[in-house]
């Protein structure tokens, strides 16, 4: 039997996933809000319950547990915000969902010009990987730059400083909670790994260098666990491969290849195969059932498409369905078994980066200025309307609540809830 798993069985009691959206991409990591009565449309000012400005520059999705929103971001204290190679505060927020008032403010590494990415990328910056809460921490990661632990009060726990690696563009994969270890890809310029850290200490548990010899080695894709036969696999996509990892050991499982860079979609799972995308340059979506060992690349990739594959969204498995976001804004979905295309949207959005979520049978999508367009679920195409907020850049995924959407803008945080 295949199925998939939530990253936090261990961690966080089942009675919390309706409420809470402790990681990116939701309580499984996987898009699927288990909430009711999502507001269907809104605009600048109807259905909007507050909008907080966030301090500083940051891409992090946020995350809701008990009542608390937690992002981070990364704030100049010397220099110009255009240069990267100003002077940084990385800094972890906590807000009050109910009222968008600050709680908390701390800062966990101050980032030095000197050892700040030589560039970043338009769609990226010094706070792009999403925080994680379970256990009453809250643990935050800056890429190259560490990772720490925190209390709910923002108070520093432990951090780790010492896996520093030449990133390229910046950094975006977050981190993923499995048996007590923290988990995340680093797919640099020069070295490719992926590190576990004991959730407990920040102590080092294994590291697996990616036998890669990809011409351009970057990746951001954040990774994700799956059981397969009553085992867990760690499965982290990066350039012209994704790894199989056992996540007590860091021992490689499988790998599959094909020719991509700059990974960013978050693996899903269902129907016994795995779905990922090998985004740049001509992106390619496969298919690979999970059931072998060492190189499965000709023997396990059940099918590969091209057309639809996105390069920065992920994916949606839900029903014998996949459902895939462009890059360009165009929305799809195909039987997840065969591949097979069964509808496309018609052209409603801009360019997307932010990943989609799935509520009550309806697919949210959001492009990167603000507008976010609704599709029923299901074999057959229907759209079922379009809202937005007004001159706000929005690369960041949403965080929902019972009747309530939390989107991270460029230089704000909405909260969206029906009146």
């Amino acid at each position: 039997m295949i199925r998939s798993t939530t990253i936090f069985l261990a961690s966080i009691p089942l009675s919390l996933f309706a409420a809470d959206w402790p990681q990116f991409r939701g309580p499984a990591g996987d898009g699927h809000a288990k909430v009711k009565n999502l507001p269907l449309e809104w605009n600048g000012k109807k259905n909007i319950a507050w909008r907080a400005e966030i301090p500083g520059r940051g891409w992090s999705s946020p995350v809701l547990v008990d009542g608390r929103i937690y992002l981070t971001t990364a704030v100049v204290t010397a220099g110009d915000e255009a240069s990267p190679k100003a002077d940084r505060s990385l800094r972890a927020l906590c807000l009050s969902a109910a009222e968008g008032k600050i709680l908390w403010d701390q800062e966990v590494f101050a980032q030095e010009g000197a050892t700040a990415p030589g560039s970043i990328h338009r769609k990226n910056g010094h706070a792009s990987p999403t925080a994680l809460v379970a256990d009453g921490k809250v643990y935050v990661h800056f890429g190259h730059q560490g990772t720490a632990c925190l209390t709910l009060d923002g108070k520093k726990v432990w951090e780790n400083r010492s896996l520093f690696y030449e990133p390229q563009h910046g950094n975006g994969a977050s981190p993923i909670l499995v048996n007590g270890k923290l988990i995340f890809s680093c797919d640099g310029s020069k070295e490719q790994f992926v590190a576990a850290l004991q959730a407990s200490s920040g102590e080092l548990a294994w590291k697996f260098t990616r036998p890669t010899e990809a011409k351009r080695p970057f990746a951001f894709a954040t990774s994700s666990v799956f059981t397969v036969n009553g085992k867990l696999q760690v499965v982290s996509p990066g350039a012209d491969m994704v790894n199989a990892l056992d996540p007590d050991s860091g021992k490689e499982i499988w790998r599959a290849a094909y020719e991509g860079y700059s990974i960013v979609p978050k693996p899903v799972m269902g129907d016994g195969l795995i779905y990922i995308s090998s985004a740049f340059d001509t992106p390619e979506v496969l298919g690979i059932d999970p059931t072998g060992t060492d190189d499965v690349t000709d023997t396990h990739v059940k099918w590969v498409e091209t057309k639809f594959a996105p390069k920065t969204p992920s994916m949606i498995f839900d029903d014998g369905l996949l459902y895939l976001v462009t890059d360009s804004g165009l929305v799809a979905c195909r039987e997840a078994k065969t591949g097979k295309l069964l509808w496309e949207s018609d052209r409603i959005l801009r360019d997307c980066s932010a990943s989609p979520i799935l509520c009550e049978d309806r697919l949210y999508v959001l492009d990167e200025f603000g507008k976010c367009a609704i599709f029923a679920a299901g074999r057959e195409y229907k759209h079922l309307g379009t809202s937005e907020i007004a001159d706000e850049k929005t690369l960041a995924s949403i965080a929902v609540d019972d009747g309530t959407i939390y989107l991270r803008g460029e230089s704000a945080l909405y909260r969206i809830k029906a009146q």
